[in-house]
C-alpha cells in the first residue's frame, strides 16, 4: 500500500487544475500568423543590420515567425503554428493539403500543425533565397494589385484555418501583422467595419484572441484611430465604459522600427494561462466567476522524454504507472486502492510471542469494527474538509490590519470571468471600487483546486493604473494573499543596529536615483533567464544540425558597466568617500562565539589500535555507537555492551 507521504499524489493525473509543470506542458498553444502581403509590405527598403542589402516588411514578419518556430520546437514541442497571408493572388497548389475553404486572396502558406524541423527548414530556405534575390518574395507571393481584402474576410479565413487545424482545448491566438492603418478607404467603409467587428466577435466567442503588431515607419506612420481602434477594442473591466465606447486601442502596440517586431513577439510568445477558474461566493446563493493567475512563476527546463527506436523513425514512448497484485499478477484498478499509515516497525517472532503473553509492546492492532485504511475519496475529503473548489468571502477588515509580514507565499491575482457567470465583470468592478474607496481588504476561505488544502487568505484590491491614457501599468483586480497560521511565523530576534546618518542616506539616494528603472517597473519578459536561454540555444542548434557558437550568445542580464559609470560614477565615488569618513560605518559589533560540538567521528584504524592496546574503554559512547552503526550492528545497551559488540566484531574481522 502507498505510505502516508504519497497521499498528495492521489489522482494527480486526472486533476486538470494542479499547480505544477504539467499544467503548462499539457495545454497546447496554437499561434496563427496572419501577415499582410500588400504592395507596401513588399516594398524594398534598406536593411538596418547589413549594408547594401534590401529587405521588406514581409521578410521581417516571416523571419520573426521562423525564429518563434525554432524556439517553440525546444520549449513547446506540442504547440502548433501556422502562417496565413492575405492581399495576395497566390493560390494553393494541387495536392497540397489545405483547409477546406478560404476567402479569395487569402493563402495558407503553412497549415496549423505540430512543429517539426522540416517545416521550419522550408521557411528558412525561402528566407535564404530572399536574401540573395530581393524580389524572391514578390515572385513567390504576388501582391493583390489595386485593392485590399476586407478584414471581415480575413478574420473569417482565420476562423476556418483554426477550426480545421487547432485542437479544441488549445489556447488559440492570432498574430496580426500589417502596416496599413486604413484597409477600407472610400465608400462602404462603415459596412466593412461592422462586418469586421462581427466576424472578430465570432472569433472571440470561440476562445481566440487577436494580438496585433502594427508596423509604423517615418515615411508611413500607423494611426490606430483610423480603423483598428473601432475593431480591436481591448477588454475593459467596467462594462459601462465599454458600452459607452470610451475604450481606445493603445498606440503602444504600434512598432516604430521594423527590427523591434521580433522583440515584441518574444514578449507575447508565452500565453497567459489561468491557474484556476472557480466561483467567488459573495453571499449565500450569490456567486460570480473569476480566473486566477500566477504573478511569479519560475521557468524551468522542459521535462525529458523517452524515445523508442522503430527502425525507420523515433517515436516518443508514453509511460504510465500501474499497480500489480502480486498474488494474481494482474493490474489493480485505481478505485480498489486504499491508503494507510505505517504505525510502527514490523514485528519479529519474539515480539509476537511477547505481545500474545501481554509483555512488552509492538505494533498497534486495529479493532474488528475499525478501518485502518482509507479510500482515495476519503483521503481527499481529509485534505479538502469536504469543500468544493471556490473562494468564499467571509468579511472585511481595515487595510491597515494587513501587515507586510503576513505575505509569506506568492500571491495570486483574480480577474472576473464573464463566460462562467453573466454579469461577473459588473459585480466584480463594483466590489473592487467599494473596497478601494473604503480602504478595506477582504477575508476569504479559498480552495483553488480539488486536491488542495483550504487556506484563509486576504483579498487586496488593486485599481487600474496608467502612465498615460493608453499605457496600462497595473490591471484592476484582487490579489489573493495566503494568510499564515500561528506556526508559520517565527519571532525574529530584535537587535539594535547602527543607523546611517542623513547625509550618508542622501549621498546613496543620489546615485540610486540615477540607476533606477524607468517608470519604476521591471519588465521580466525583456530579460530571459541566461542559463535557460543558453541551454535552449544549444538544443535549438542540435535540432537543426547547426553549429553552436558560444561566443555569439548574448546575456541580456549583464549590467552595462560603461553606462553605469557614465551616469552615476561621480556620485558613487562621493558616496564611498562619505562612507569611509562616517564613524558609525566603521564600528564592528562583537558577537559571542557559539560552543562547537565535539567531533564524534572516529575511523576504523583508530578503533583497532585501541583494541589491540586494550584501551577501548577510553572511547566515548557516541564514538562506539557511530562505529557500530557504520557496521550495521545494534547500538542499544550500556557502554560495556557496546565495547563487547565492538570486540566481537573486530575478532571476527
Amino acid at each position: 500500500m502507498p505510505p502516508y507521504d504519497e497521499w498528495n499524489k492521489i489522482d494527480d493525473e486526472e486533476d486538470e487544475e494542479l499547480l505544477d509543470d504539467s499544467l503548462f506542458e499539457g495545454k497546447r498553444d496554437v499561434i496563427l500568423f496572419c501577415i499582410d502581403c500588400s504592395e507596401s509590405m513588399l516594398e524594398l527598403r534598406d536593411d538596418p543590420n547589413y549594408e547594401d542589402v534590401k529587405t521588406c516588411h514581409l521578410f521581417t514578419a516571416l523571419e520573426a515567425a521562423m525564429q518563434i518556430q525554432k524556439r517553440k520546437i525546444v520549449v513547446g514541442p506540442n504547440d502548433s503554428i501556422g502562417i496565413m497571408l492575405f492581399n495576395t493572388t497566390r493560390k494553393s497548389e494541387n495536392g497540397r493539403r489545405e483547409v477546406s475553404e478560404l476567402k479569395r486572396n487569402t493563402f495558407v502558406f503553412q497549415p496549423i500543425s505540430l512543429l517539426s524541423a522540416p517545416k521550419v527548414q522550408e521557411l528558412i530556405q525561402i528566407l535564404d533565397a530572399a536574401r540573395e534575390n530581393p524580389n524572391e518574395l514578390r515572385d513567390t507571393f504576388p501582391p493583390l494589385p489595386g485593392k485590399r481584402v476586407p478584414m471581415g474576410d480575413v478574420f473569417t479565413s482565420c476562423n476556418w484555418v483554426l477550426r480545421d487545424g487547432a485542437p479544441k482545448t488549445a489556447i488559440k491566438r492570432i498574430f496580426l501583422i500589417t502596416d496599413e492603418d486604413n484597409p477600407h478607404p472610400g465608400q462602404g467603409s462603415k459596412q466593412l467595419i461592422t462586418s469586421a467587428r462581427t466576424t472578430l466577435d465570432d472569433l472571440i466567442q470561440t476562445g481566440v484572441s487577436v494580438e496585433p503588431f502594427f508596423i509604423s515607419t517615418d515615411d508611413k506612420p500607423f494611426d490606430v484611430s483610423r480603423f483598428y481602434s473601432s475593431i480591436l477594442v481591448p477588454t475593459n473591466l467596467d462594462e459601462d465604459e465599454e458600452s459607452a465606447g470610451s475604450s481606445v486601442l493603445p498606440e503602444s502596440i504600434s512598432i516604430s522600427r521594423v527590427e523591434d517586431l521580433l522583440d515584441q513577439m518574444r514578449i507575447h510568445e508565452v500565453p497567459k494561462r489561468a491557474l484556476f477558474s472557480v466561483p467567488l461566493q459573495l453571499g449565500e446563493g450569490f456567486s460570480i466567476g473569476v480566473k486566477g493567475y500566477g504573478l511569479v512563476t519560475e521557468q524551468k527546463k522542459g521535462s525529458y522524454k523517452y524515445f523508442v527506436d522503430l527502425g525507420d523513425r523515433m517515436e516518443v514512448a508514453t509511460s504510465r504507472t500501474a499497480y500489480v497484485d502480486e498474488e494474481h499478477q494482474a493490474d489493480v484498478e485505481k478505485t480498489k486502492l486504499v491508503f494507510g499509515v505505517e504505525q510502527g516497525a514490523s514485528k519479529t517472532g519474539d515480539e509476537e510471542e511477547e505481545e500474545e503473553s501481554g509483555l512488552g509492546f509492538g505494533v498497534k492492532l486495529a479493532q474488528v469494527d475499525q478501518r485502518p485504511f482509507y479510500t482515495a475519496e476519503e483521503v481527499r475529503s481529509f485534505r479538502t474538509l469536504g469543500l468544493e473548489p471556490g473562494i468564499r468571502l467571509l468579511g472585511f477588515k481595515d487595510r491597515d490590519e494587513l501587515k507586510f509580514g503576513d505575505n509569506i507565499k506568492h500571491s495570486q491575482f483574480i480577474y472576473p470571468d464573464e463566460m462562467t457567470y453573466s454579469g461577473s465583470k459588473r459585480t466584480f468592478s463594483a466590489l473592487l471600487k467599494s473596497m478601494t474607496t473604503k480602504k478595506k481588504i477582504g477575508l476569504a476561505l479559498a480552495l483553488t483546486r480539488r486536491n488542495a488544502t483550504p487556506i484563509f487568505c486576504a483579498l487586496l484590491p488593486q485599481q487600474e493604473e496608467r502612465v498615460d491614457e493608453n499605457d496600462l501599468v497595473d490591471p484592476p483586480g484582487l490579489h489573493v494573499i495566503p494568510l499564515p497560521f500561528a506556526d508559520d511565523i517565527r519571532a525574529a530576534p530584535i537587535e539594535e543596529a547602527f543607523r546611517a546618518s542623513d547625509d550618508l542616506k542622501d549621498a546613496a539616494r543620489a546615485w540610486i536615483d540615477k540607476l533606477s528603472v524607468k517608470n519604476g517597473t521591471y519588465p521580466p519578459d525583456s530579460y530571459p533567464n541566461p542559463a535557460l536561454a543558453y541551454h535552449n540555444a544549444q538544443l535549438q542548434a542540435s535540432a537543426f544540425r547547426e553549429e553552436f557558437d558560444p561566443d555569439s550568445f548574448e546575456d541580456l542580464t549583464e549590467p552595462n558597466i560603461g553606462m553605469i559609470h557614465k551616469r552615476a560614477g561621480v556620485l558613487m565615488k562621493e558616496w564611498k568617500l562619505a562612507l569611509l569618513n562616517d564613524d558609525t560605518a566603521n564600528v564592528v559589533v562583537p558577537i559571542t562565539g557559539s560552543k562547537r560540538k565535539a567531533d564524534s567521528s572516529v575511523d576504523e584504524a583508530e578503533i583497532r589500535s585501541k583494541y589491540e592496546a586494550g584501551n577501548l574503554g577510553k572511547l566515548r559512547v557516541d564514538q562506539l555507537k557511530d562505529f557500530l552503526k557504520a557496521k550495521s550492528e545494534p547500538i542499544s545497551g550500556k557502554k560495556a555492551d557496546l565495547i563487547e559488540r565492538v570486540t566481537a566484531w573486530l575478532d571476527s574481522h
